[in-house]
């Protein structure tokens, strides 16, 4: 009850809060109260009336000599539970009345969470708290969209690569580092490209070219630079050659050729293809490393005649072809180590599938988010 030897009484809260129910759920008028209680000031439950309904039984705690900091953090704690209390309520509300249930959760759907908050009296932060606790998922619609375009590609792509393919083939743009979490969450991930080292010994070829490319993989024009290289896969006991060619004004493999051999023919086939869709080249640089079939007579009598110019990377080092070794990574990991390859006609195929894929449907972050074909299309428009 009351603290005795105080010059002013002290009451706890246990006896304001059993006051108050006597009031509101039993219906015993002020009088009886102070009479049961013991309450001598007449005047007290009117004031502990008013501090619960303004502050709930917040407003019936003792404040005298107690630090702001503690107040303060109470009245959050007791909005918090108030709040809780408002949300029990109206979704028992909701179950008995079906139709206005389905109009409210209609409502949050479509991201009207303010006017919903505000229908039911609480706040944004409370309204999605007490949705986590209730174990219901924000994030299901994203993670199902996610799941969907991540299975659509087989699994290959990480989240930089999903957001293309999101904003490409569902219209949705999505925070990239929202991706990743969800993916986290999902348990899924990219396929992880295999590192490989190699020690090679060289020897010095005769016609070697100076580097004018200097790492610069930008163009402003197509048909103003290109780099080409060959690539290997193998199939059982045997080998299958690809000898590719890359505009770098919008990454587009503009010619390719396949063969078992690994010879100048091979290079020179897949020159005579991109020269045969592309009739000026005048001004051309043509970047490559310093390979045997790169530093023939040959090559070096081709290109000439075409006004193009001719440049290579350094010795040993497969960093001033960058752009070239990624796309042989990228065509590997995606379009050959997913698939159990058992010969070299289903090799080929798959090869020549990607390649298309890669020009016509795999968007880039550095082309505005368009394809090769597109990008080039925009540029001719």
């Amino acid at each position: 009850m009351a603290i005795k030897g105080q010059k002013f009484k002290r009451y706890l809260e246990e006896l304001k809060l059993k006051a108050i129910r006597l009031h509101i759920e039993e219906k015993w008028t002020y009088r009886q109260i102070n009479e049961h209680l013991g309450i001598q000031d007449k005047d007290r439950m009117k004031r502990w009336m008013r501090k619960y309904r303004e502050q709930g039984e917040f407003g019936l705690l003792d404040q005298r000599g107690r630090r702001k900091a503690y107040i303060d953090q109470d009245r959050y704690v007791q909005k918090l539970e108030r709040e809780n209390e408002r949300l029990k309520k109206c979704l028992e509300i909701w179950m008995r009345e079906k139709e206005r249930f389905t109009l409210i959760e209609q409502a949050a759907n479509r991201g009207e969470v303010a006017e919903l908050c505000s229908l039911i009296g609480v706040s944004r932060s409370g309204y999605y708290a007490y949705l986590k606790r209730k174990g219901n998922d924000r994030d299901a619609e994203a993670k199902q969209l996610i799941s969907t375009v991540y299975k659509r590609y087989e699994g290959k792509y990480g989240y930089r690569q999903l957001q293309l393919f999101l904003w490409q083939d569902e219209g949705v743009w999505m925070n990239h580092k929202k991706i990743l979490r969800l993916m986290q969450e999902l348990g899924i991930q990219a396929q992880i490209r295999r590192k490989q080292r190699t020690n090679a010994v060289y020897r010095a070829a005769e016609r070697v070219a100076e580097n004018l490319l200097q790492r610069n993989f930008t163009a402003e024009r197509p048909n103003q630079k290109w780099v080409t290289d060959i690539t290997q896969y193998r199939v059982g006991e045997r080998w299958l050659y690809l000898s590719a060619i890359k505009d770098l004004f919008n990454n587009e493999i503009i010619a390719y050729q396949l063969s078992e051999r690994n010879d100048n023919e091979l290079v020179l086939r897949t020159f005579a293809k991109a020269f045969a869709k592309q009739k000026d080249v005048t001004g051309l640089v043509v970047h490559s490393d310093q390979g045997f079939q790169y530093t023939s007579h040959a090559y070096h009598n081709m290109l000439p005649k075409v006004g193009a110019r001719i440049s290579m990377s350094r010795r040993g080092n497969c960093l001033d072809n960058a752009s070239m070794e990624s796309f042989f990574s990228h065509l590997k990991t995606e379009g050959l180590y997913p698939y159990d390859i058992r010969n070299l006609t289903e090799a080929q195929r798959r090869i020549e599938k990607y390649i298309r894929f890669y020009n016509q449907s795999r968007p880039q972050r550095k082309l505005k988010k368009l394809t090769p074909i597109e990008y080039r299309r925009q540029f001719a428009a």
